[in-house]
């Protein structure tokens, strides 16, 4: 994230308004891995209002997006929970922010009597960061994907130059040549008006079991350094259902390998997620991991091993994003139609 200034206050919030856990709800396989995050504290209010929240970020300014699913709508907060402003678009399911504070959203349309899945760009300047009026384009589906109403767009990931790249799902993957499970890569120009699809990021297996897979992609997200490295969240049939993928530049090879090796950390231990969701990584390059069917909300650290995962039905249902600012950790408890807030940090007096 780019460097903001702390809210002063945020100190005198948390000490009114936290609620300690009991320590004996977390699990952590190496308590001593990381000073202090042993001690979870839940901040209050809770953020209710929202249906089905299936995704949230913190922006660049720093704002919170959330894209508050079966509401139809996407709100935008400031870092203590009040709404600033909404915007009405279909079934948004995946937020992504670029450099330039267009919000890229992956949601729905209504055209030719059918429902379509969609990808949008927001301007956010042109409206002076009014998102009800924000003028917003449509970048999928092209004219030639209507025929295919199956396709789904899951996630979107934005890049330091901000080109991005936009995961598709669908039933249909034996072509060869543009299978339905893909990532598309786009690349902007005229200051970010236009966006133009280079096509599928290759080397990616639309049905592979395996590493390199985007076998269902549930997630994307990028690292805010200057590299195309992502993590990606599989829901479909594979043995490591997140996967971080590094982006090298070589005299042999460009394109993407996997980053850790599989079976050797907890990341990458096979069978080790069911349904991850979402994912997250922090300024020290910690990966959080949002495992909805296990109501649970994991961190790893960046050589792939399990620092300590939470939750069970007392404490999320189905949790679907997180995000991660100034030592909390935000989680679209999407079951439970709410947005909860964790400090990960024992600094509280």
């Amino acid at each position: 994230m780019i460097k903001i200034f702390v809210i002063s206050f945020l100190s005198l919030i948390l000490l009114s308004c936290n609620e300690k856990f009991d320590i004996t709800q977390f699990k952590s396989d190496d308590p001593g891995n990381i000073a202090g995050d042993t001690i979870f504290i839940k901040l209050n209010p809770e953020w209710a209002g929202f249906n089905h929240p299936e995704d949230i970020i913190v922006g660049r300014e720093p704002l919170i997006y959330v894209a508050d699913t079966d509401n139809d709508q996407i709100v935008m907060l400031n870092l203590d929970g009040q709404r600033l402003s909404s915007r009405l678009i279909k079934h948004p399911i995946a937020i992504a922010q670029d450099y330039r504070l267009n919000l890229i959203v992956c949601a729905q349309f209504d055209t030719l009597g059918q429902t379509f899945s969609a990808v949008y760009k927001i301007d956010l300047a042109a409206s002076n960061h009014n998102l009800e009026t924000a003028p917003i384009r449509r970048i999928l589906p092209q004219l030639s994907d209507l025929n295919k109403p199956d396709r789904k767009y899951t996630g979107a990931a934005v890049f330091y130059d901000n080109s991005y790249v936009i995961a598709r799902t669908g039933p249909n993957n034996s072509n060869l040549i543009d299978p339905d499970n893909s990532l598309l890569r786009f690349v902007t120009k005229n200051n970010g008006t236009k966006d133009s699809l280079i096509g599928r990021v290759p080397l990616l297996d639309p049905n592979s079991t395996g590493i390199l897979s985007v076998n269902k992609v549930s997630s994307v997200k990028s690292f805010n350094k200057r590299n195309y490295d992502i993590v990606l969240n599989l829901i479909g049939d594979n043995s490591f259902k997140t996967q971080w993928l590094r982006f090298v530049t070589s005299q042999d090879f460009t394109g993407y390998e996997n980053n850790l090796t599989p079976a050797a950390s907890d990341l990458m231990r096979p069978g080790f997620f069911t349904t991850p969701q979402g994912s997250e990584i922090d300024v020290s390059g910690n990966i959080y991991v949002a495992e909805s069917s296990r109501d649970s909300v994991f961190k790893f650290n960046s050589f792939g091993d399990k620092l300590i995962g939470f939750g069970g039905p007392s404490v999320f249902s189905e949790p679907y994003a997180v995000a991660y600012f100034d030592k909390i950790l935000y989680v679209a408890d999407r079951g439970n139609n709410r947005i909860l807030r964790f400090q990960l940090s024992t600094d509280i007096q």
